[in-house]
């Protein structure tokens, strides 16, 4: 399986993911540059993942459908995404050549988000939940819902690796090393994204392992510590 970082909007990453002589695009929030991305490789896209309504997400879906591929997304948000072929909740799976998606419900930055977790090649595509050092605003859920987002994000093998839909490390870096100055893995950290940032280079994928001992909101003992947290990030301007 290959996977394939592509920059689009202000900080958005979609993501290309082939195998077995089959293509994705998942999160498209653009289309022009994710087509391109594909056929510079000689790739076709089959398919498009969605992981929740936003329009940075989802903006490339529509021309991309209208290339040929088939659309899928998550049930809950049925009436907020157009022209879904699929629709996909908790338990269900999706197949990208012989790679086999798991759909987790993670509400909490919307209402119906779902991530798409392939065990067997350690790999798990969070959109807007779990960031790497950080977790999505709280626009339609409860912190609640996040904090039993982050208890399963947890609960998986630490290698497994972490593909979200945005490049905020390094302001999710700043408010970590704010909330927890005293750990040493974060300052070590922050130090690390500071210098891949000032290089232009990416910061994702990340790891779970590397988030246990990171993320601030995977970090937080209960949802009243993950609110007061995202609160503070909230309005954090470091």
């Amino acid at each position: 399986m290959e996977i394939v970082r592509v920059p689009v909007l202000s900080d958005n990453y979609a993501w290309l993911i082939h195998d077995a002589g089959q293509t994705v695009a998942l999160d498209p929030g653009e289309a022009a540059p994710v087509a391109a991305a594909a056929a510079a490789r000689g790739w076709t896209i089959d398919q498009v993942w969605l992981t929740h309504w936003h329009p940075d997400h989802v903006g490339g879906a529509a021309a991309l459908k209208a290339q040929g591929a088939r659309v899928a997304g998550p049930a809950a948000e049925a009436a907020k995404i157009d022209g879904l072929d699929t629709l996909l909740d908790e338990g269900d799976t999706i197949a990208v050549g012989d790679a086999v998606a798991t759909i987790w419900s993670v509400p909490g930055h919307t209402a119906g988000h779902i991530a798409f977790h392939i065990a067997d090649r350690a790999t798990i595509f969070t959109g807007d939940t779990l960031f790497a050092m950080g977790c999505g605003r709280l626009f339609e859920g409860t912190a609640a819902q996040m904090h039993a987002n982050m208890r399963r994000f947890a609960g998986l093998p630490g290698d497994t690796r972490v593909y979200c839909g945005h490049e905020y490390t390094l302001s999710n870096a700043r408010f970590a090393a704010a909330v927890e100055p005293d750990n040493e893995a974060i300052a070590e950290r922050l130090a690390d994204v500071v210098a891949m940032r000032e290089q232009g280079e990416p910061t994702i994928p990340t790891t779970i392992a590397l988030e246990r001992a990171t993320n601030p909101f995977l970090r937080s003992v209960d949802a009243d510590e993950l609110a007061q947290r995202r609160a503070a990030k909230d309005a954090f301007k470091g």
